[in-house]
């Protein structure tokens, strides 16, 4: 009675109130929070925004990744999802398949920079996290593989390959589609010290695309329900694409995007489209499983089709972050037009729940600020920083802590430690305790063992400078205080 009293009030809750709560600018804050974006490549819809096949243009490609990860970084986004495998074809210099056209407008063609490369070293430079967005069965348009001829994955396996229609699709009843996929995100993880894999797509299509596996399901369906062997298909690639990764780096976090409803519940309808019966994804299983560290669920709804099942991802998260995708698209005006309180809403209902976060599709409508929902966020939501939450499932030791020392020329602060040694890669976070002016999260995710800073406010030199050590699974040291040198 009280879960359904619950979600009437977050369907009904009358907008006045919500409107008084949505400019409060009391919004309680977290700790631990994912806060992420898709930063899509496809077609260069967030990046880049012009093809190029000159050096400078291809100078210019860069500028503009970092001017868009400055203001990510400002806002308090954490955690960036990069679209690195497009539609097999990619955006770093894969040794199994050819380059995307978003970067020279040539499919097959490299431009001079490796994009996964530099997304990672950015995004690490600015304290955020980088998940290395891999598209998972849809592979290119039939246009796009006859440009690339001898390259394209239905020519180099034409037995993983499905035509339907214009496009051709990776069959999951293929056993060797799962093998092929683990390769594909081995490769990215074993060059890239990315901090995440994220799988998009990793589903059986939706009935409006044309996809016949008949073929597929008499040779390997063995009798079994062709329901239950299509979910068994997508589990196997999802195990495979799990144990490959965790077998380069065991702290790099699995996720995924499946739709955003799992299945129908007792009293709310998902009106035939969810993840476990529509399209053959068991996503809370994975997470039960342990072959999940994390969900993305594609929530691009509002009402009963929203609250309701982001309260169920939350009874079902199996001690691991559930991080809504929010369709902020929405908010434009040549989409739904929604009113920046429909997001303000779900945003504000995530965290009274305790799911592990928000993430927002896409980058440029959050940099665009439509609506205004970047300054609000700025200004509100996120008006304190906010770390991932650690992956105490894998490991929940913490790591050793530093010995900070802090030294003053003039207003400028030094503090200096030693490097912790860990059998995973560390890194520091720093903090500066003050009665009068708060606490505050000063840098995250540091790789130096050095931090400088100016401080103009003589109260503030009396504050604590803290420094604490943090393992890849998240794991925070206790904190050290610096000591005079």
């Amino acid at each position: 009675m009280a879960l359904r009293i619950w979600l009437w009030l977050l369907c009904w809750w009358p907008l006045a109130a919500l409107a008084q709560q949505a400019h409060s600018t009391a919004t309680p804050q977290v700790v631990h929070e994912v806060r992420a974006v898709w930063i899509t490549t496809l077609w260069g819809l967030d990046w880049p925004r012009h093809k190029a096949t000159t050096a400078a243009g291809m100078a210019q490609q860069r500028r503009e990744l970092c001017d868009m990860l400055d203001r990510l970084q400002r806002l308090g986004i954490n955690t960036v999802l990069f679209q690195a495998r497009v539609r097999s074809t990619t955006a770093y210099p894969s040794a199994i398949e050819p380059w995307d056209a978003a970067f020279t407008g040539t499919a097959g063609r490299r431009p001079d920079y490796d994009p996964l490369r530099l997304a990672v070293d950015e995004c690490h430079r600015r304290g955020m996290e980088c998940h290395a967005w891999v598209v998972a069965f849809p592979i290119c348009k039939v246009a796009t593989a006859q440009q690339l001829g001898a390259a394209a994955l239905p020519r180099v396996h034409p037995e993983l390959c499905q035509k339907c229609g214009d496009a051709w699709m990776m069959d999951p009843g293929v056993p060797g589609t799962a093998d092929y996929l683990a390769d594909i995100c081995r490769e990215i993880v074993s060059a890239y010290d990315v901090d995440g894999i994220h799988l998009d797509y990793i589903r059986y299509p939706e009935p409006g695309i044309p996809f016949n596996d008949d073929r597929t399901y008499r040779l390997y369906g063995h009798g079994r329900h062709k329901k239950a062997w299509r979910t068994a298909n997508v589990d196997r690639c999802v195990k495979a694409v799990h144990d490959a990764v965790k077998a380069v780096r065991p702290w790099v976090k699995m996720s995924c995007s499946p739709v955003g409803k799992y299945s129908d519940l007792s009293r709310y309808s998902s009106f035939g489209w969810n993840a476990r019966d529509a399209v053959s994804q068991d996503a809370q299983r994975w997470l039960s499983e342990g072959w999940m560290d994390m969900l993305f669920p594609m929530m691009y709804f509002d009402g009963v089709h929203y609250y309701p099942f982001a309260a169920d991802w939350r009874e079902h998260d199996a001690g691991r972050p559930v991080v809504p995708g929010l369709g902020i698209y929405f908010l434009s005006r040549h989409e739904k037009d929604w009113p920046l309180l429909t997001l303000q809403r779900q945003v504000q209902v995530a965290r009274s729940l305790g799911l592990g976060g928000q993430a927002y599709f896409r980058a440029r409508f959050l940099l665009d600020n439509v609506k205004g929902l970047y300054d609000w966020l700025a200004a509100d939501f996120y008006s304190r920083a906010a770390l991932v939450p650690p992956m105490t499932w894998l490991r929940s030791t913490p790591p050793a802590a530093p010995q900070p020392q802090q030294s003053w020329q003039g207003q400028r602060l030094t503090l200096q430690w030693q490097a912790v040694q860990h059998d995973t890669p560390v890194t520091y976070n720093v903090y500066r305790l003050s009665s009068s002016y708060g606490d505050r999260l000063l840098a995250r995710r540091l790789t130096a063992t050095t931090f400088t800073s100016l401080v103009y406010l003589p109260a503030l030199k009396h504050a604590q400078y803290v420094v604490t050590t943090v393992d890849a699974y998240g794991n925070e040291s206790e904190p050290a205080v610096a000591v005079e040198q």
